[in-house]
């Protein structure tokens, strides 16, 4: 990465211009869109390079970690930071907030997220405190906000914020998964953006970690080359001729389209391939508990009975979408609206002979409390993903299949789908699970 066109440039800049190198991502451990450990050792190089000043914008998580560990990784940084600066080099947290409340928008769900990560991170626009820790502290205690939920704030030096982004600075977006780093990159990349008022346009040079849409080519520069996702389902389902139809709301639109078909904003056949979004609501998860699922179950029913596709896939984002929230009650009904819905799916299956399958990519709403901690002898909100096994079910009214005993996993879907269909899978795939 640090041999790359993209970092020289990148680095040069600054250099060339005195000018400051700016990061922005979110700020965990959790492997999922980030990693902190990747924002450090680039901080270390770029002041091996030679760059003077470095500003760090940091969005809290508590998704893909506790749901209250946002101090934790900022007391890291800061302590890290500590170590690295100099004379020669100045590294400071510039910005910050929830990343469900700024900038890592997905799938054009909510602009409004990625303006106010604009006001924050670029202009500077904002509640302005002495230190990060200040900030998520006094917020805690006026909002009772987990991490992800958090407002924006800005750090400021006698009324100025220390870390707007200028001309001539570099930014790197540190986030290496695409999904909600699209949005943002758009924001800082295309000159004729048009969904909101950026008030100003800085000249930047700016990267992401990779490149995030490889179809569209976003962002134009970055830093690892993506990997080249090819022999996917849908890609193996076009070359049989086969028509698939794809459903969900737009907060999981993109996991049954973008990510389904190998980080491709296209189809593999404009012929064969239909997509269907039912836009989501701009509300907080646990206050709209059964989301779209209705509307989503209505659509796939639909398309079912149109007998015009052979393969079919639909994302429930309930049991995902609510579940980060922590609030039990609102899963429970999440999960019930998922199973009404399933229930009407079912008869939809059962009227033209169909298979169902029903299956997930991880567990969220099967464990809503951490453990009891020892000390205080109570429970907390459990918000991030689990490791639970998830199951893997096939309904078919008609015939009872062999299942395999093994170690299976999401690897073997697809071929299991493909022997469904009454067809081989290639060789280079995981076994089916049938």
């Amino acid at each position: 990465m640090y041999e790359s066109i993209a970092w020289n440039s990148l680095i040069n800049n600054c250099i060339d211009n005195r000018s400051t190198l700016h990061f922005i991502g979110l700020l965990s451990d959790g492997n999922v869109h980030s990693n902190i450990s990747h924002l450090k050792s680039m901080l270390k190089r770029a002041k091996e390079h030679g760059v003077l000043n470095a500003r760090i914008h940091i969005l809290l998580d508590g998704r893909d970690v506790d749901a209250t560990s946002a101090l934790k990784y900022v007391h890291d940084l800061e302590l890290f930071l500590t170590e690295l600066n100099d004379n020669s080099f100045n590294g400071r947290i510039a910005s910050g907030g929830g990343r469900m409340k700024i900038t890592m928008d997905r799938y054009e769900a909510n602009w409004d997220m990625v303006k106010l990560g604009w006001e924050t991170h670029v202009l500077g626009m904002g509640r302005q405190f002495d230190c990060a820790e200040t900030a998520i502290r006094t917020y805690r205690e006026e909002t009772n906000s987990l991490d992800q939920d958090l407002p924006p704030f800005i750090i400021a030096e006698d009324g100025k914020p220390i870390g707007t982004i200028e001309d001539y600075d570099s930014v790197i977006l540190f986030n290496f998964r695409g999904d909600r780093a699209i949005e943002v990159s758009k924001a800082f990349e295309d000159e004729y953006f048009s969904k909101f008022d950026r008030v100003r346009f800085p000249k930047i040079i700016f990267a992401g970690m990779l490149q995030y849409d490889g179809d569209l080519k976003i962002p134009r520069r970055y830093l690892v080359s993506p990997p080249n996702i090819k022999n996917t389902l849908s890609e193996f389902l076009a070359k049989h001729n086969i028509k698939q139809y794809a459903v969900s709301e737009t907060q999981k639109y993109g996991h049954v389209t973008y990510f389904w078909n190998g980080n491709r904003s296209g189809k593999f056949s404009e012929d064969l391939e239909t997509f269907e979004e039912v836009l989501s609501d701009k509300v907080p998860f646990d206050q709209r508990p059964w989301m779209k699922a209705a509307e989503i179950t209505d659509k796939l029913i639909n398309a079912i009975k149109s007998d015009k596709y052979m393969f079919l896939r639909a994302n429930y984002p309930n049991g995902d979408m609510v579940g980060h929230t922590g609030n039990m009650a609102a899963a429970r009904i999440a999960v019930e609206s998922v199973d009404l819905c399933i229930s009407r799916v079912i008869k939809a299956i059962d009227d033209v002979g169909g298979i169902l399958i029903v299956t997930a990519d991880h567990g969220n709403a099967d464990e809503m409390l951490e453990k009891p901690n020892e000390s205080k002898g109570s429970s907390k909100a459990k918000t991030a993903h689990t490791l639970n096994p998830v199951p893997f079910i096939i309904y078919d009214k008609t015939k009872k299949y062999n299942i395999k005993q093994g170690e299976f996993g999401l690897a073997n879907v697809a071929s299991t789908i493909v022997r469904l269909l009454g067809l081989n899978y290639p060789d280079i795939w995981e076994e089916s699970i049938i």
